[in-house]
């Protein structure tokens, strides 16, 4: 079994893995001084595709040579080469497996019960990264709006976009709610999102009642203001309804939707994505994805829940929680968020990152220094706890991000613009210190 595991066909170079018939896996783990590693591997790559724990014999040398994944790269960090610093010491590795993607072809479920698979129960191993080749990219058709397509839709082509979550997040009617999104849009906000609280049909809330509701809102702050407002209604629910919920959605006017993909699964976001009757973009939002991400010895990194894999799926905007907030992320985590969602992935289109979590006019610099206006900056409590309101608190973020983009200070622009004074004068300018501002959730 032993002699099986260094197999040649299980343990090849990264030149060997050509054609794009592979889809390679990037994992980190740690293990014990006296672990035997390429065994360990190799373990996980027959596991997570043609064997088990023991030697069958159907697994054989062609089935392995087809279907197996590969070993195609194994750095230990530090990078010990004749001895180890004690036999206590734990030792830390990057693994990167090759796997057929024709084992799971184009489906999320198979891909995910490959690549975390089983070997997610057993050992403390974190997936980092997932490399997709082109020809297996091309399976997806990806986000059908993306970045452009919703500045189309808008009408907004040189700053970054405004989105307001509605507060507080769920339990309240449509007509309460649409008083607030009236407030908001007309104050200067683009995208009006439902919270993630507030999902699919509840009793208190009827999914058509309020997207008319809201819609007509809508229009009477587009009137006011002269710019367009879209509205991600969440139609998330139970995966037998969701297709029924968006359908209805849009006959009510919906201009765009919003899904918990982590929740449903990214194959029921995808659904909706690739469905030609789905004619709005569609914003996916990853509560719960915490679960899979905190830890730094296990799950999977933020980057793939929070942007590789949702803009496979076909998500138009998704959320990056921004390191300046309320949720606790790693500055390198929320640009690396930004990167993958914006840059070359094969021919799908652009995702834009949503910059969420704790955002008020504050901070917008720190945001606009960071990703510049290819980008949607999300606030929440940021407008609707403004003290002259909802409405001020979406103008204040406007006023904030043209400060921003001019290179204005904020208390500077502050003069003469009383939202934005209002702002500042309530919860400052972001810096180390402000944290203070989040304490109930830090």
């Amino acid at each position: 079994m032993i002699k099986q595991r260094y197999d040649p066909e299980l343990f090849a170079l990264p030149e060997a893995v050509t054609g794009g018939q592979h889809v390679v896996a990037t994992y980190f783990l740690q293990t014990p001084a006296e672990t035997d590693i390429v065994k360990r591997c190799l373990g996980f790559a027959t596991e997570q595709t043609t064997g088990t724990w023991v030697d069958v014999p159907g697994e054989t040398c062609e089935l392995r040579c087809e279907h197996a994944a590969k070993l195609v790269g194994l750095t230990e960090i530090p990078d010990y080469e004749t001895g180890l610093p004690g036999v206590e010491c734990t030792r830390s590795f990057i693994v990167r497996l090759a796997f057929p993607w024709v084992n799971f072809g184009d489906s999320f479920p198979m891909l995910l019960s490959t690549i975390p698979g089983n070997i997610s129960f057993g050992f403390p191993v974190k997936l980092v990264d997932v490399e997709f080749p082109d020809v297996f990219l091309a399976k997806f058709q990806g986000p059908k709006f993306g970045i452009q397509g919703i500045r189309q839709l808008l009408g907004v082509r040189d700053r970054p976009l405004l989105n307001n979550m509605i507060k507080p997040c769920t339990g309240f009617p449509p007509e309460v709610g649409a008083e607030l999104v009236y407030q908001a849009a007309a104050g200067g906000v683009d995208v009006i999102k439902d919270d993630e609280l507030l999902g699919g049909s509840p009793e208190f809330s009827p999914l058509e009642r309020r997207v008319e509701t809201y819609m007509q809102a809508i229009a009477r702050a587009d009137a006011e203001k002269g710019e367009k407002t879209l509205y991600t209604v969440n139609v998330t629910d139970r995966v037998d309804r969701l297709r029924d919920n968006a359908l209805r959605a849009i006959r009510a006017g919906a201009n765009a939707l919003m899904v918990n993909y982590v929740a449903t699964g990214l194959s029921a976001l995808r659904a909706l994505a690739e469905d030609p009757q789905i004619d709005v973009p569609i914003l996916g939002h990853a509560t719960a994805g915490g679960s899979m991400i905190v830890s730094p010895y296990s799950g999977i990194s933020a980057h793939l829940v929070m942007a590789k894999l949702p803009r496979l799926a076909g998500a138009d905007i998704v959320n990056d929680l921004v390191p300046y907030g309320k949720l606790p992320i790693l500055k390198s985590k929320y640009l690396r968020i930004a990167h993958i969602c914006r840059g070359q992935l094969g021919q799908l289109k652009p995702t834009f990152p949503n910059a969420v979590a704790g955002v008020y006019p504050g901070n917008v610099p720190n945001v606009v220094a960071d990703l510049g206006a290819e980008c949607i900056l999300g606030a929440g409590g940021g407008i609707h706890a403004h003290p002259m309101g909802p409405r001020a608190g979406a103008t204040a973020m406007r006023q904030a991000i043209d400060a921003a983009l001019q290179g204005v200070p904020l208390e500077e622009a502050a003069v003469g613009q009383a939202e934005l004074r209002a702002a500042v004068e309530t919860w400052g300018v972001w810096r180390e210190e402000s944290l203070g501002l989040f304490a109930r959730l830090r």
